[in-house]
């Protein structure tokens, strides 16, 4: 018979330590900062360095953040509703702090497409902003972020806290599918997608290259915040644990 407790444990068991966790981030955290850096700098100055577009001029360049933002947008709050499940059915005890952590990021990267967004919509569409189907949608989501935040610092039982959050995120998931087809499923002023298609992108690839090198850098950098945001988080949640059992032996 196998002796389960001389059984080596997975990196899935190992990762749910917050200690080991801590000491493995650490190490990753400037590798990451460091390659979001390059790929930013790389990234955004070929974007600024490309030719205007035959149609949208100079404005076009805004695509470079914008894009990214609005990617990001979404697979942030993807990120937290796996980070959900990992709550509510396998009770990784760093899901919940993956969640908490994230939400704040996303909540800044989804107000930022919407800044950038209704910058650029300002000369192309003549206005700052309209209430067509994907407006409205990340719009919606942007909320869902402040809300998932208020919720989070609303209730001081971490158990609860955590099911309630993981369970808000799980049902405001079915927003990021509208987010994406909107423009398929409704008229809308935005275009259809030019890059994630069956057919190819349809960008040329002086705007396809930086564009995917700028997302790949805001990638990067949103799991190098992400990392610091949890370990920030971890070593909050260690303090309350120590402040609340200096009171509890005080009162003793």
């Amino acid at each position: 018979m196998t002796d389960l407790s001389a059984t080596k444990p997975s990196r899935f068991t190992i990762l749910a330590n917050p200690t080991r966790f801590l000491e493995l981030s650490g190490r990753l955290q400037p590798w990451l900062y460091a390659a979001a850096l390059v790929a930013l700098v790389v990234g955004l100055t070929l974007g600024f360095m490309a030719p205007p577009d035959y149609q949208q001029g100079a404005t076009v360049q805004i695509m470079f953040i914008h894009v990214p933002f609005a990617w990001l947008s979404m697979m942030v709050w993807t990120v937290m509703s796996l980070s959900a499940l990992g709550t509510l059915v396998w009770r990784h005890p760093l899901a919940d702090v993956a969640v908490k952590a994230a939400a704040p990021i996303g909540a800044v990267f989804t107000a930022l497409a919407l800044i950038t967004g209704s910058i650029w919509g300002r000369p192309m569409w003549g206005t700052w902003w309209v209430w067509d189907a994907r407006l409205t949608s990340v719009f919606v989501l942007f909320l869902m972020y402040l809300g998932l935040i208020a919720l989070t610092r609303a209730l001081d039982d971490p158990g609860k806290s955590a099911r309630a959050a993981a369970i808000l995120v799980l049902v405001g998931f079915v927003n990021i599918p509208i987010i994406k087809f909107s423009v398929d499923w409704w008229n809308t002023l935005h275009q259809s997608a030019s890059v994630i298609r069956a057919d190819g992108p349809a960008m040329p690839a002086v705007f396809l290259t930086p564009l995917l090198v700028s997302a790949l850098g805001f990638t990067l950098l949103f799991f190098a915040l992400h990392l610091t945001a949890m370990r920030s988080e971890i070593l909050r949640r260690r303090v309350a644990a120590l402040s609340r059992l200096a009171a509890r032996r005080a009162e003793a």
